[in-house]
């Protein structure tokens, strides 16, 4: 897909410069190299937006290639969840690879290293080896087994690819210097005997390659030019570049490249800790829309637009920040202002009786689909003597400044009447079961003739024209801004009260038609989104206040 061209960044600069230079003959390729361990996440979108974007201003391609160089937590369902979610996102990968397709190649290059002496087979278990890379300021210690000779080192490999050794027993090594200040290029592990079969080459190897070492060697392989990683990868560039320095490459060495990873307030996005949730049934599963997962986003009713404006908007950079959750939620709630169809629905219902009202007549009332776009045109929605509105517009005895409801209080029914509370009727327990009302039949569409004024308009629905319902309100998942700031865990900050299921709502007719995955405005209320496989479940997207919009009016006028 074509988007506007992002604003210059450090990423960019480097690739202009580049192709300025006749760098990589003035072609430009990157990729998206997620490991299928998971759902894709909101931080993976930043990524998406910049591997994508960079390819596509350049006029370069972009492919995805997926990492899948761990047979113990990979799955066929993880491949194909990412594929699906970038598509949702808007994006088209020139090519769908995967890691796993370079594993000859791969142990190829591996007998090479150990055929040049700078590779070699270690007996050390991975505690041994563990302690003996030292730490920062303290020297490593060389492995016992270091010294061997090519040919042993040859056979063993041979042997371990053959999977005569079990488990643990034995890794390979890239020799290059256990004293170096970076502890990445202290001997790094490149391949660890694994008997599990793998997703995609069943039970073909016994040894699998470590992510460092299949990463640099699979974009070169491709032909990429500019690795874009996060900032973690930052220690690791010197080991990409070495592998790539020491291999008979078939095009020129691609060039790693950092930036800041994405992190929201309230979130975690670690994918062992999202999987923990989901097995232990804190959260319903990878698409619950209180998780992070772009699959629980699209579900919760969040704009693949909204989500790619804001990772383009927010820029690439190479200091680590953490975004602030209402500011998505503002490109989010901008996005559907524009397009979503407006509606009412009761969330708690309280009955409201027209006294006056003709008995068994029905009314009309044309009603705009999207005051920001009159594109939308109108639909008709059905009036009657008796009404649903929500019981919080409603007080016996009203608070200072409540200006809805309360009795002898005139209000405006959204389009219709105004109506001026009476009575009340009560059940046993004294709870407020109806409220009785008086119509003006003069103020049809909502004004009086004598030109009166009222302070608050309502939304309603007509008893016998309603549709029952379900919603689903949510609230942050972790509670504290900083998940696990406190204790060191993220989640001993979940919030027991993330989910609010409300079962007894009264939805406008219209309701019932929507689109499963579209999301509409209740009016007064938010945006929601329709449930993709349960009819008449309807997820609040967002709320529509602007919490952002407030809290940077506090910041500018200093805390107030």
């Amino acid at each position: 897909m074509t988007e506007p061209v992002a604003a210059s960044d450090f990423i960019r600069d480097i690739v202009r410069r580049d192709n300025e230079q006749g760098v990589y003959g003035g072609r430009v390729q990157t990729r998206f190299p997620p490991e299928p361990n998971g759902y894709l996440h909101i931080g993976h979108a930043k990524a998406i937006v910049v591997d994508f974007g960079i390819a596509d201003d350049f006029g370069g391609v972009c492919n995805l290639r997926l990492d899948d160089t761990n047979p113990d937590t990979e799955e066929t369902e993880y491949v194909d969840s990412i594929v699906a979610d970038i598509e949702w996102l808007g994006y088209t990968p020139k090519s769908v690879l995967h890691a796993s397709d370079y594993f000859e190649q791969l142990y190829a290059w591996a007998e090479y290293l150990v055929e040049q002496g700078k590779a070699y087979v270690d007996d050390s278990d991975i505690e041994t080896i563990s302690a003996q890379r030292g730490g920062f300021g303290k020297p490593g210690v060389e492995s016992e087994y270091r010294g061997r000779s090519v040919e042993e080192n040859l056979d063993l490999l041979r042997r371990m690819r053959a999977g005569e050794f079990p488990d643990g027993s034995r890794v390979l090594r890239a020799k290059i210097d256990m004293q170096h200040e970076n502890m990445q290029l202290r001997d790094p592990v490149m391949y660890r005997i694994r008997h599990a079969d793998h997703h995609r080459t069943g039970d073909t190897w016994d040894i699998y390659p470590t992510y460092d070492w299949a990463h640099g060697q699979s974009d070169a392989i491709e032909g990429v030019t500019h690795s874009i990683c996060t900032l973690e990868f930052d220690t690791h560039r010197a080991l990409y570049d070495w592998y790539l320095e020491q291999l008979p490459l078939p095009s020129d060495q691609p060039k790693q490249i950092e930036f800041a990873r994405l992190e929201f307030t309230h979130t975690v996005t670690s994918k062992r800790r999202l999987k923990t949730l989901v097995d232990t049934g804190v959260v319903d599963g990878w698409d619950d829309p209180r998780m992070p997962t772009l699959r629980a986003l699209r579900r919760r009713g969040y704009p693949a637009a909204a989500i790619r404006t804001f990772c383009r908007d927010i820029g690439t950079t190479r200091t680590n920040s953490r975004q602030s959750i209402e500011a998505l939620e503002s490109y989010v709630r901008r996005e559907l202002n524009a397009t979503a169809q407006r509606r009412m629905a009761v969330l708690k219902p309280l009955k409201l009786v027209l006294t006056n009202w003709p008995e068994g007549q029905v009314e009309h009332f044309e009603v705009a689909n999207n005051p920001e776009n009159p594109a939308d045109g109108v639909r008709e929605v059905a009036f009657s003597g008796e009404l649903w509105i929500e019981a919080d517009d409603f007080a016996e005895v009203p608070p200072p400044k409540f200006f809805r409801l309360s009795p002898g209080r005139e209000v405006r029914l959204r389009g219709a009447y105004l109506v001026t509370a009476t009575d009340v009727v009560k059940d046993a327990s004294g709870a407020i079961v109806q409220v009785n009302a008086s119509y003006d039949p003069a103020s049809r569409g909502g004004n009086a003739p004598d030109g009166r004024k009222v302070k608050s308009t309502m939304h309603w629905v007509s008893a016998a024209h309603a549709v029952p319902g379900t919603v689903a309100l949510y609230d942050r998942l972790f509670s504290a801004a900083v998940p696990g700031e406190r204790t060191g865990e993220p989640l001993d900050d979940l919030n027991p009260a993330s989910r609010e299921l409300l079962t007894e709502c009264r939805l406008e007719a219209a309701l019932a038609d929507t689109e499963p995955g579209a999301v509409v405005q209740f009016e007064r209320l938010g945006y929601f989104a329709h449930d993709a496989g349960q009819p008449l479940l309807f997820h609040r997207t967002v709320g529509l206040r602007d919490e952002w919009a407030a809290i940077q009016k506090r910041q500018a006028s200093g805390g107030r």
